[in-house]
């Protein structure tokens, strides 16, 4: 088994080549892994352990058809996680969304189509979805997008979609909630709130803090990944949660407590612009496929606060 893995130095893409790598995947135990990743900001080779001997990391861009063209063929699965991500640089910096998330996943659907590929998986965020202010969406929802971000993570989508109906390309998607745990870059909220705690810096939360996100461990998340690989269906969009549900002001206070600071460090900043009020999954359909998450956010966020504290390194 062969498994081409887009953006495998990132925070979930890097989780997911550790474990199949370990071994946590059945079927994969001997897998060979190539990791693709053209190393922006928020890639980093030390979230690999690229002395392994089942690992060959590429440095390279999925806008760069040659590349592809060079490194594609011969594997039997393709996990893409490649994307721009991070919703405040959007806002100010679309078009470099646009180009990775939209045509960069065009891209790389071509080149599995004409080296075959057996399968895609693409891994999308529950963004696509708008904001829902009660109940939870299921995979039937329209996508109404809200920041550039989501939007161009709705446009892979769909032309992940299309490779399937017009060509007959096994691809399948998953639009998961906010994850959380070790590695993952300080600019999102959790890891820019603890290590900003840590050093005794102020955190800002924007508006009243009254967003609600449902937060996902990433190991949770990438086992959930395999189980669409192993049983889900071509052309299948799986919805990926945890049904834990938390503002942003009760993760501030939570991790002022685990941090051991000062709630005066939580300083009220203007809202982001569009900011979507409430995400929530209904992830039935791959709860169907065996899915249970078995990290609690309790034990998770703790365990995350720990690592940051352990890997100083990785953020100072």
């Amino acid at each position: 088994m062969k498994v081409f893995v887009t953006g495998g130095a990132g925070f979930i893409g890097s989780q997911y080549v550790r474990a199949m790598l370990a071994g946590e995947y059945a079927g994969y135990e001997d897998a060979e892994v190539t990791v693709f990743d053209l190393l922006t900001y928020a890639g980093d080779t030390a979230n690999l352990p690229l002395g392994h001997e089942r690992l060959t990391f590429v440095q390279g861009d999925i806008r760069d058809a040659e590349a592809l063209a060079k490194w594609v063929p011969g594997h039997d699965v393709v996990v893409h996680f490649a994307a721009e991500s991070h919703v405040d640089r959007s806002l100010t910096g679309a078009g470099a969304f646009v180009s990775t998330n939209v045509l960069g996943t065009q891209m790389l659907l071509d080149a599995c189509g004409r080296h075959d590929v057996p399968t895609v998986l693409c891994v999308s965020t529950d963004e696509v979805y708008g904001s829902i202010a009660s109940g939870s969406w299921d995979e039937q929802e329209p996508l109404l997008p809200n920041s550039p971000y989501a939007a161009s993570k709705a446009g892979s989508d769909l032309v992940a979609r299309a490779a399937w109906r017009t060509h007959g390309l096994d691809v399948r998607i998953t639009r998961c909630s906010n994850n959380y745990g070790p590695y993952q870059n300080p600019e999102k909220l959790i890891p820019l709130f603890i290590t900003n705690l840590l050093r005794g810096r102020p955190v800002p939360l924007y508006g009243d803090g009254g967003n609600v996100r449902e937060w996902l461990h990433v190991a949770d998340h990438c086992t959930a990944l395999q189980l669409v690989l192993d049983k889900g269906e071509p052309g299948g969009v799986y919805n990926i949660g945890s049904g834990v549900e938390v503002t942003n002001s009760v993760i501030a206070r939570r991790l002022v407590e685990l941090c051991g600071a000062d709630e005066g460090l939580i300083r009220h900043v203007a809202d982001r612009k569009g900011h979507d009020l409430r995400y929530s999954l209904d992830f039935g359909r791959i709860t169907d496929l065996g899915f249970t998450p078995s990290i609690g956010f309790t034990t998770g966020l703790e365990a995350t606060v720990q690592w940051y504290r352990d890997h100083q390194e990785r953020w100072t």
